[in-house]
Formats: structure tokens, sequence, C-alpha cells
């Protein structure tokens, strides 16, 4: 298989009240194309930052990241952010959804920036796959959590990425509301072939995942296949 993303020797400090704060450290990890992998671990293990960091929204600060032969270590902010337009997709915990735009609105935007003409049919066709046709004039005020959640994953998806990052997607919703999400995630990772990274304090998410890497402290405390 080929390798999608890779990290050698990754190392990430940040400034803090008591000063340097060493986040990750010496992080080497391989991903594959069309690869599902889950990152767990205690809070404030380095999860997210090690997300953030692969998706080239948070500069590291020692060893290289490639994604796509790409290696992000040296890009400009301008153009890590045309990598991320062009070949990423990223889901948060919080939705990130602009409150002034429409749910349609919302899902074109990145494909208008992109340059896209048809930003606006492939919206409409991402909410409908998501199951929010019939919220497409809507506001994130006007939607609940799960809903502003699958505007979110309709966004993050139209671009076609073939990467897919997502942190704590289920984080902020319910049981149920959760379990439709990943349902979603997984289904739209198929549908587009992409190569899924996520964050994730759920056990049964995690387990849906080819791989599971856990983190403690900064370091890759382990590296497993994920339990049938």
């Amino acid at each position: 298989m080929t390798s999608i993303l890779s990290l050698k020797d990754v190392h990430l400090a940040l400034e803090g009240n008591a000063g340097l704060v060493e986040i990750l450290h010496g992080i080497s990890l391989d991903v594959e194309k069309g690869e599902t992998l889950g990152l767990i671990g205690p809070s404030g293990s380095g999860k997210s930052s090690l997300l953030m960091v692969m998706g080239g929204l948070e500069r590291a600060t020692g060893g290289s990241i490639h994604a796509l032969g790409q290696d992000l270590t040296h890009l400009s902010e301008d153009a890590l952010a045309r990598f991320r337009r062009d070949h990423m997709g990223v889901v948060f915990q919080s939705f990130h959804l602009i409150p002034t735009m429409t749910a349609l609105e919302n899902v074109a935007t990145p494909l208008e920036l992109a340059g896209h003409k048809d930003a606006f049919d492939r919206a409409a066709q991402e909410l409908e796959a998501v199951g929010l046709a019939h919220r497409a004039d809507h506001y994130p005020a006007q939607m609940s959590g799960g809903e502003q959640q699958r505007v979110a994953l309709a966004r993050a998806s139209a671009p076609r990425p073939q990467i897919l990052l997502a942190d704590e997607p289920t984080g902020n919703l319910d049981g149920a509301n959760g379990a439709a999400i990943m349902d979603l995630l997984f289904g739209l990772r198929d549908r587009h072939g992409a190569t899924l990274i996520l964050v994730t304090h759920s056990t049964e998410l995690a387990g849906r995942c080819d791989r599971v890497v856990r983190l403690r402290d900064g370091h890759v405390d382990d590296l497993r296949e994920a339990a049938e």
C-alpha cells in the first residue's frame, strides 16, 4: 500500500503561561491510502495536537510531515491553506459553521473558493447525502447540534478530499446523534475513497477504524490493528 501521510520524528512545542510546553515528542507514523486511523488516549495526551499538525493547522517545531508527496513542514501559510483546500477536509467537535450563512451556503463556500462552477449543485448533493436536503435554507441557529454536525460533514466532504480529518466529531452529541454521525462519517469515506483520521474518546468509533494509535504524554504509547 501507499503512504498518503508520513510523519518522521515530529515534535510540537507551544508557548504557555509557564514558558515553552512540549506537546508532541518525536512521533513517527505512516498512514496508508484509504486507511481509517483512530487516535485515542487520555485528555492532554496530544491527540488533537497531532491531528492539527497532520493537517498543517499547527506547525511542527521539529521533524517532517509529508502528505501526498508534499513536505508540509516547509510550506508557507498560504500554500498550506491551498493544500488543505484542495486535498483535505476537516471536521471539528464544535462545528465551526458560519452563522450568517444557510446550510447550503456553508457547504458551498469552500467549493466556491476553490473555483468550482457547480458549487451550489454539489453542496445540495452533499446535504442530501447527509439527510439534510430539507434544511438547505436554514441557518445554524435554526438547527440542532446533530444537524449542524451533518452540515459540517457535508462541507468537509464536498470538495472530495483525499484526506479527511475529524476531531471528536461525536463529542458534543447525544448517543443517537453520535451514532448517526459515525455512520455518515464512514459512509462518506466509502463514497469518496478518502483516508480518514479521527480523534475520539469513543471506543465504539475507534473500534470501527482499521488501526488505532494510543497516545500518552505526547508519545505513541501503542499502535495496533483495531479489534474485529
